[in-house]
């Protein structure tokens, strides 16, 4: 069939924002009990709520969390490891009061910690024993910041009595990651203090078990204020590994017990990433077939990959697996198994069981249901541009593709430019129903990991250091400006969006730069100083890597804050916002609305009850899409294929004549 001529971003397409909310779910993490595998995943069409499941076969995965039970933790705000699992009992934090419990499959949950206590758990694992609970705990009973610590807890007596835990380890400002050696006798963890995050600086301790079961013989192990370490684990002979920067990469280490005054040897020297960005609890990229064989991810280029490292070598040697993807994460070994999470452009992130012996390869749950045409599927080019100071920043660039349209004569594409969360993160290559919901009616998109994003070493993650709002809005606006001059987009109809900190760095981009002619953002920063002022504790002393101490260097808040340069800002801009979000405030959102509104900018804003930072709720997430969309046909004169609930815009003149 011809395709048809007709505007972009009027284009009809079959990846509708009702299929992605209601067809996708989130794959949260994989987890190994014995040879069963475990997986909790996050439901939109059910309010939000995760979910524990067992893989019992190809026609069998049964959800073991009740309908009540919300399986998620709030240490961090963040979350993540909520969940850990021993003998067939599943230990797991409760999203509605962040409480411990037990679960015995088929039996009702039992609390193992305090009721009515604001206490948080997570990150926990069981000892060999089966009578330790082992993880984090942050505590919000007192006034200031909330403390954390490494704790047990005795699930004997917590099962009669609920216990708030014994504190094993406490006096930083933040635990993570603790490891149990084979024989159940060291731990090891990682902390870090203000101002560092987890991937400026990170502590690695072992500590020994005494008889009355504390620590002793603590240890510090690698690790400070400019060597970032990452997942600590023992192998099955007793030696402890973990990922360093100390070299500019994230590569691996080890340290032996029979060389204590070690620091650790890099155990394979490679230009890729072994590690990632601590953001969420229970981040894994390895673990151990045997005390010979590792099977591990790395990203190199902007591509992961999963390979076999062979230890039994004096040199060890990395053989990469042959494996159709572009994504890999959570990576979880229990003998000859290994589960991973893994997607490519054209693919949906899916859970993976890989038999090491046979390599069969079996899918055992994918984050969509939706079964896609391909042709509708943009592939992305990965893209190097020139930017500021005669550096070069990475984006990847995902065409218009459409096979039932193509634009009308001499038009060129809008372009979206999408500015990453974060900022300490970077875009994934694998399929974004996001983004394909744009290339699909017609749009081009420009998915830019600026420099201060992971996966290209510490040194370029560090060229955001002071430099928030600055270096990033100059990468995201060069990239854009790239891909004018190399006639892939229309000049005059150049957007950007961003989530939280892509949300900043969107504001920044249209208040501080005349590249972009429209903007959303997602529950974004509009004030620095409000945002230094009112966050949580894990994200509190952020900007002073970013921007700079706080109050000393308050002049450079106030000069990069959107809020206070809407004088700067003359382009239409629309703001999504959760009203229970406890990282960006609504108030940043709603500040920037009535200043915009006052002078006479178009600007909407919708809020979202019930939503907290990111949005969860299916009927929210294709709210956001659809009203997106429609703003921009109301600022660049196109009108959308499907009939779309129009969104309130203040200050919205005529709408325009729609492109011809």
């Amino acid at each position: 069939m011809t395709p048809t001529s007709a505007p972009c971003g009027s284009w009809s397409s079959p990846i509708t924002a009702n299929l992605i909310a209601a067809n996708s779910i989130g794959l949260g993490e994989a987890l190994f009990d014995g040879e069963q595998l475990y997986w909790v995943e996050m439901r939109p069409a059910e309010g939000a709520r995760n979910v524990l499941c067992r893989y019992d076969g190809p026609e069998s995965a049964p959800d073991l969390t009740p309908e009540h039970i919300n399986v998620r933790t709030r240490v961090h705000e963040y979350g993540g490891d909520c969940c850990t699992l021993h003998q067939g009992l599943a230990y797991f934090s409760n999203f509605k009061d962040q409480r411990l419990y037990r679960l015995v499959p088929g039996q009702d949950p039992q609390p193992l910690t305090p009721e009515g206590v604001d206490l948080r758990y997570a990150n926990g694992l069981i000892h060999p024993q089966g009578s330790l609970w082992i993880g984090i705990r942050e505590d919000h009973r007192g006034e200031g910041e909330a403390v954390n610590t490494l704790v047990s807890l005795d699930l004997d007596a917590a099962l009669t009595t609920p216990q708030e835990g014994r504190i094993l380890a406490s006096g930083h400002d933040f635990f993570a990651s603790p490891s149990l050696s084979p024989d159940g006798q060291q731990l090891a963890w990682l902390t870090w203090d203000h101002p560092q995050m987890p991937w400026d600086g990170t502590d690695l301790w072992v500590g020994t078990f005494q008889a009355d079961g504390s620590l002793g013989q603590i240890q510090h192990i690698a690790g400070g204020p400019s060597e970032s370490v990452f997942q600590p684990l023992w192998s099955p002979d007793g030696r402890l590994y973990f990922v360093s920067d100390r070299k500019n990469w994230w590569n691996l280490y080890r340290w032996d017990p029979q060389n204590p005054a070690g620091d650790g040897e890099r155990v394979y020297g490679l230009e890729a990433e072994f590690g990632l960005p601590q953001w969420v609890f229970g981040m894994t990229t390895y673990g151990f077939r045997s005390a010979q064989e590792m099977i591990c991810s790395y990203t190199q280029d902007d591509i992961w990959f999963l390979a076999r490292l062979d230890l039994s070598q004096t040199e060890p040697v990395l053989i990469p697996f042959d494996l159709p993807f572009t994504e890999i994460s959570n990576i979880q070994v229990s003998g000859d198994r290994v589960a991973f999470m893994a997607g490519s452009a054209a693919q949906a992130t899916t859970l993976y069981l890989l038999d090491l012996t046979t390599q069969d390869l079996t899918p055992i749950r994918s984050s969509t249901s939706l079964d896609l045409d391909p042709r509708y599927l943009s592939q992305p080019e990965p893209i190097a541009f020139p930017t500021t100071d005669n550096l070069t920043a990475y984006a990847l660039y995902y065409p218009p593709t459409n096979p039932d349209y193509i634009a009308s004569p001499g038009e060129k594409p809008p372009l979206l430019v999408k500015s990453h969360g974060g900022p300490t993160a970077a875009t994934r290559v694998g399929l974004n129903l996001t983004i394909q919901y744009w290339t699909s009616r017609g749009f081009g998109v420009l998915d830019v990991n600026y420099g201060g994003s992971t996966g290209y070493g510490r040194a370029y993650r560090e060229r955001l250091k002071g430099q928030w709002g600055i270096v990033d809005v100059a990468d995201c606006a060069n990239g854009a400006r790239y891909m004018v001059k190399r006639g892939d987009a229309d000049g005059d109809r150049l957007a950007i969006d961003g989530g939280s900190a892509g949300g900043y760095t969107t504001l920044c981009a249209l208040a501080f730069t005349d590249v972009f002619k429209a903007g959303s953002s997602r529950y974004g920063v509009s004030d620095l100083t409000a945002l230094a002022e009112d966050t949580h504790k894990f994200e509190s002393r952020y900007l002073d890597s970013l921007v700079g101490p706080y109050p000393a260097e308050k002049s450079r808040y106030l000069d990069r804050s959107p809020i206070h340069h809407t004088d700067r800002l003359n382009c239409p801009v629309v703001f999504f916002q959760g009203l229970e979000d406890k990282i960006v405030p609504p108030n940043q959102a709603e500040m920037m609305v009535e200043a915009l509104k006052k002078k006479g900018i178009p600007v909407a804003y919708v809020p979202f009850e019930g939503e907290q930072h990111g949005f969860c709720k299916a009927e929210n997430i294709k709210r956001c899409l659809e009203g997106e969309l429609w703003f921009y046909g109301q600022i660049f004169g196109f009108t959308t294929a499907e009939s779309i609930e129009p969104l309130e815009v203040f200050n919205l003149p005529v709408t325009p004549a729609p492109v011809s």
